[in-house]
C-alpha cells in the first residue's frame, strides 16, 4: 500500500495554534514542593535505572518491514492503555527514585492526540531533567513548536533511506521529503539535542553510509548508525544477509574519514565521532551485539501499561492494576522493583531465558516492535 495522506489525517493534528502553549507554569496547579525521594531503582548487578522509554501508543503511520507485518497487527487503544494522567502519575513515582531522563516512542508517539500533554506532564515533574521523543517525522511538523514549547528537551527522528524508492520498500509507505523536512525544522526551531536514528542493512542501505555522514558537515545533527535487529515476529530478515555490525561500520568511517575523532555523547553512544571541521557528530549503536548492557540503565514500559526490564526479555510485569486501583508511589514503584530484581546479566542472557519458556512464535504476545515499544 503506497502513501495516502488520510493515513496521517486520521489521527487529529493538534489543535491548539504554534505559540498558544508557552512554558509558563500556573502555580495553582503545579506545587514547587518535590515529594521525599524512594530508594533508587537497581538490579542485583549494581546498575541504576534512571531512563525511562515509554511506548505512548502501539499505532504507526508507517510500516516498516523490520519492525512489523504490513498488516493484520491488533493494535490497542482506548482504555486497553495509559491514559496522559496514568502516564504522568507513572512519570512521578519513577521521579522519585531518581530517573531523570523520559523518552516517548511508539509505535509512531506523535499520532497520539495528547502528545502536547504527555510531554508538558513530564517536563513539569519534579526531577525530571530531560525529556525527549523519537519520531518518523512524518508529521512532525504539526506538532513542533507546540512541543518544544511544552518542554521537550531532544528529537530523534528515524530515516533509514535518503532515496525515495528505498524509503518506500522499507517503510511501504511514501515521504522522505517529509522526513528530510522534520529534520530541517528542529535544527531551525532550535530543539538542544537533533539526532538522526539510521538502521544500517547490509546489501540494502550501505551504499548511502557516506551520504548520512556527509549530513554532519553543516547541521549539527548526531546521525546515529543502529545494527540491525529484526522484531518482527515473522523474522522476514533473520537470514543474517542484512547484518552490518557495529566493529564493521565503525572500520568503514575510519575509512571514510582517516582523520575522524573520538567525542563525547550518551551511554548508547559509546562509539561517537566527529570529523574535524564538521557541525555534526556520528554515532555507532551496537544494538544487536549488546556489547553495552554493563551499562545498561533503561526502563521500558509499553502502551498497555507492560514492564520490560530488557529489549530481549519477553518477561513483562504489568502496573496497570496498580494505577488503576489508585496504588500511591510506593506500590507503582514496587512493581519496578520486583521487575528488575530478576533482570538478566545481559540481552543474551535475557533471550535465553525467554527462548526455554517460549513453545511459538505466538507465545511472546507481541508480534512487532511497536507492541514492544522502540
Amino acid at each position: 500500500m503506497l502513501y495516502n495522506e488520510s493515513l496521517y489525517d486520521d489521527e487529529s493534528a493538534c489543535r491548539t495554534k504554534p505559540d498558544t502553549l508557552p512554558k509558563t507554569v500556573n502555580s495553582s496547579s503545579v506545587t514547587n514542593v518535590h515529594p521525599a525521594p524512594l530508594p533508587p531503582l537497581q538490579d542485583q548487578f549494581g546498575r541504576t535505572f534512571d531512563y525511562v522509554r515509554i511506548a505512548v501508543t502501539e499505532k504507526c503511520n508507517l510500516r516498516c518491514t523490520y519492525c512489523m507485518p504490513e498488516e493484520g497487527v491488533d493494535f490497542k487503544g482506548g482504555e486497553h492503555i495509559l491514559s496522559a494522567g496514568e502516564i504522568t502519575r507513572t512519570i512521578g513515582a519513577l521521579a522519585r527514585m531518581g530517573v531523570k531522563k523520559v523518552r516517548f516512542t511508539g509505535g509512531e508517539p506523535l499520532v497520539r492526540k495528547d502528545i502536547v500533554k504527555l510531554v508538558d506532564g513530564a517536563a513539569s515533574t519534579p526531577g525530571i531533567k530531560t525529556v525527549h521523543l523519537t519520531t518518523n517525522g512524518i508529521i512532525f511538523s504539526r506538532y513542533a513548536k507546540d512541543l518544544l514549547s511544552a518542554g521537550l528537551t531532544g528529537v530523534n527522528i528515524s530515516l533509514d533511506s535518503l532515496d525515495a524508492d528505498k524509503f518506500q520498500r522499507i517503510t511501504r509507505r511514501t515521504g522522505v521529503q517529509k522526513v528530510l523536512d522534520s529534520i530541517q525544522l528542529a535544527l531551525d526551531l532550535g530543539f538542544p539535542r537533533v539526532k538522526v536514528n539510521v538502521v544500517m542493512m547490509r546489501g540494502f542501505n550501505e551504499d548511502e553510509f557516506p551520504a548520512f555522514c556527509e549530513l554532519t558537515k553543516d547541521k549539527a545533527v548526531t546521525v546515529r548508525f543502529i545494527e540491525f535487529m529484526p522484531f518482527d515476529a515473522h523474522q522476514i530478515w533473520e537470514s543474517g544477509e542484512h547484518f552490518a555490525s557495529a566493529e564493521h561500520m565503525i572500520r568503514s568511517l575510519e575509512n571514510l574519514y582517516p582523520g575522524i575523532e573520538d567525542s563525547s555523547g550518551t551511554r548508547t553512544e559509546h562509539h561517537i565521532f566527529q570529523v574535524p571541521g564538521y557541525a555534526g557528530k556520528i554515532a555507532i549503536i551496537p544494538a544487536f551485539t549488546r556489547s553495552l548492557c554493563g551499562n545498561c540503565s533503561r526502563i521500558r514500559l509499553t502502551a498497555d501499561g507492560k514492564i520490560r526490564n530488557c529489549l530481549y526479555s519477553d518477561e513483562e510485569y504489568d502496573v496497570k492494576p496498580v494505577i488503576r486501583a489508585q496504588g500511591g508511589d510506593e506500590e507503582i514503584a514496587a512493581v519496578f522493583r520486583q521487575a528488575f530484581a530478576d533482570k538478566a546479566k545481559d540481552g543474551f542472557e535475557a533471550k535465553k531465558r525467554s527462548a526455554v519458556k517460549r513453545v511459538s512464535v505466538a507465545d511472546i504476545g507481541r508480534v512487532s516492535m511497536t507492541q514492544i515499544g522502540g
